[in-house]
């Protein structure tokens, strides 16, 4: 099956997913979407899409020669290509309706024009191999609406929050540009389901100055947002 795809320009093979999203926020647009083989069996794949400043990944699955995405079944690589074709309309968990503008190509032409090297010196002495450590951030990107109970009045009130690194920021709607605030979860010591609002699907984050209450939709939405979370602060943790 993955063969068949080697004909799909916008076919990305092993691209990761955080190479996806770093691809796609940086050189996408708002619908740009590819698709890339998943880490869960050589029959799955994952399309990630770019939904305005954040990137979101849905299955493909193949099978019995079969394509399997969201709600359709496909019986060969034309009609699902063919699908694509006609920008489908997709609706997340969270709510947000993306539509599937353009595919991201596996190949771009690019200048073969290069820097030239007028300095080269070691500006420390003594390091090993060892001492060479990768390192880049996470983008783990995530956006969606959740009510958030305020700090001085008790009230709940609807919030756009978004995702991005370790920043977590919420805004008072989805069209605004200026968050009210950005959180920074590398100094969020927990996140966890809360029970104890007179609400259900609530989970909190707890920060030294404050204790964030927030509530989502559904149960699989905040069980996501939590997983998520939780993940995100576990990679902060790694990286002190």
């Amino acid at each position: 099956m993955r063969d068949e795809l080697e004909s799909l320009g916008w076919y990305h093979h092993d691209l990761s997913r955080h190479a996806a999203e770093a691809l796609l926020l940086s050189n996408g647009s708002d619908g740009s979407y590819l698709l890339r083989n998943s880490n869960e069996g050589p029959s799955c794949f994952a399309l990630s899409v770019r939904a305005k400043d954040s990137v979101k990944h849905f299955h493909v699955k193949c099978v019995d020669q079969t394509y399997v995405f969201g709600f359709n079944q496909f019986a060969s690589l034309q009609e699902f290509v063919s699908h694509f074709a006609n920008q489908p309309l997709l609706g997340s968990d969270t709510g947000t309706l993306i539509v599937l503008k353009s595919p991201y190509p596996w190949h771009v032409e690019e200048p073969s024009i290069y820097e030239s090297v007028r300095v080269h010196t070691a500006i420390q002495t003594g390091r090993t191999e060892s001492d060479l450590v990768a390192n880049a951030p996470s983008l783990g990107t995530k956006e969606g609406y959740l009510v958030k109970q305020g700090a001085v009045v008790k009230n709940w009130k609807q919030r756009w929050f978004t995702l991005h690194r370790h920043e977590l920021k919420y805004f008072k709607d989805k069209m605004f540009e200026e968050p009210i605030r950005i959180l920074d979860l590398r100094t969020c010591s927990a996140v966890q389901f809360d029970y104890s609002q007179d609400r259900v699907n609530c989970f909190c984050l707890v920060f030294p100055d404050r204790t964030y209450y927030l509530c989502a939709k559904t149960g699989v939405e905040a069980d996501e947002w939590i997983k998520f979370l939780r993940w995100k602060l576990a990679q902060n943790r790694k990286g002190r």
